[in-house]
């Protein structure tokens, strides 16, 4: 993780200073139109896999209203935001009166971040349009994401937008919307982001001054699968080499026994946090194609089986970071887990 920006990856730019967008021109000009119209929609879901620019979008858009507080006179294309302006200044150092990021906060005993956005960050946004009630200017939450929301965050975040104060906005970000309550997505106007693009995602990572060599170009582009993040975990983090272990190990190639101690002990290590949560994406990722690939084939049993892996896994995963249990002993487990799974 980069020191001076808590949870954003190194070599990567905080979205909330982030000057360009790759990839999303449709979806900047409906959302430039829709709010010159004066109709827009006050609770926008912005869906997609992760790290493909959402909340890049969402600090984007947030910049355009705030900067263009009459709906009416704003101009019908969103502008790269300016640095130099009192807005853009404001929204990189957190200081906007009229903007709140709810995301999951830093445990500050273990500095690491929280599983969960709680109903304590969710009352933040409380207070936030309390305060703000009497000043006339947009008021824009930014949900980052709303698949974090435990159920009595999601609970109150629904409140908030089946009796939305006037002139709020909010952005609300997921990575799984079919994982969200329902009558969340029902209260917002759904709004789907497509994985970028190779030569999107490629200019991402030369915005970034990630140069990538020739040999491993198209390997990193297709594993990524079209989410800048992933590609900066493949070159940064040394995701590829995970993914070697992991793949050997529950392929049954004979991986020696001590590599996968190895990994598990490097996914367990002091601020692992970023290598960790990329392998468990990749670890579900792995059996949900497997599943996938049996079903296609025809093979019910076995994509019923891969499917049961799957909502195991998820379980596995999810009670280990609620209970901060031992990560080298959660790697090794989903490892044989898998392993065995997959046989």
């Amino acid at each position: 993780m980069s020191d001076d920006a808590p949870g954003v990856l190194d070599g990567a730019v905080p979205p909330g200073a982030q000057t360009r967008l790759f990839g999303h021109a449709a979806a900047e000009t409906f959302l430039a139109t829709s709010y010159r119209s004066g109709k827009g929609h006050h609770a926008i879901l912005i869906e997609g896999p992760e790290g493909i620019g959402k909340a890049t979008l969402a600090f984007r858009f947030a910049n355009h209203v705030l900067s263009h507080p009459d709906p009416l006179a704003a101009p019908a294309e969103m502008a790269d935001p300016d640095p130099a302006s009192a807005v853009s200044r404001q929204i990189l150092s957190g200081a906007s009166h009229n903007l709140l990021h709810l995301s999951r906060p830093v445990d500050e005993k273990t500095g690491r971040a929280k599983a969960a956005i709680t109903i304590d960050e969710v009352r933040r946004a409380g207070k936030f349009f309390a305060q703000t009630s009497g000043t006339g200017n947009w008021r824009i939450v930014i949900v980052d994401p709303a698949d974090d929301l435990n159920r009595n965050a999601a609970n109150a975040i629904l409140k908030m937008l089946e009796e939305p104060p006037r002139r709020s906005l909010f952005l609300v970000l997921t990575h799984a919307p079919g994982k969200l309550l329902p009558t969340i997505r029902s209260r917002c106007m759904p709004l789907s982001l497509s994985p970028l693009s190779p030569d999107d995602l490629s200019a991402v990572l030369g915005s970034l001054g990630v140069a990538l060599p020739e040999a491993s170009r198209q390997a990193v582009l297709a594993a990524a699968g079209g989410s800048a993040s992933e590609a900066l975990k493949l070159v940064n983090y040394g995701g590829f080499d995970i993914l070697e272990v992991f793949g050997a190990a529950v392929g049954g190639k004979g991986v020696a026994r001590k590599e996968v101690h190895r990994l598990a002990d490097a996914l367990s290590a002091k601020d692992s946090d970023t290598v960790f949560d990329f392998f468990c994406s990749q670890a579900g990722g792995y059996v949900m194609a497997r599943a996938r690939e049996a079903a296609k084939a025809g093979d019910i049993v076995a994509a019923e089986r891969m499917a049961r892996l799957s909502s195991d896994i998820g379980e596995t995963i999810a009670t280990a970071r609620a209970y901060n249990l031992d990560r080298k002993q959660t790697v090794l487990s989903l490892i044989d887990g898998i392993a065995a799974g997959c046989r």
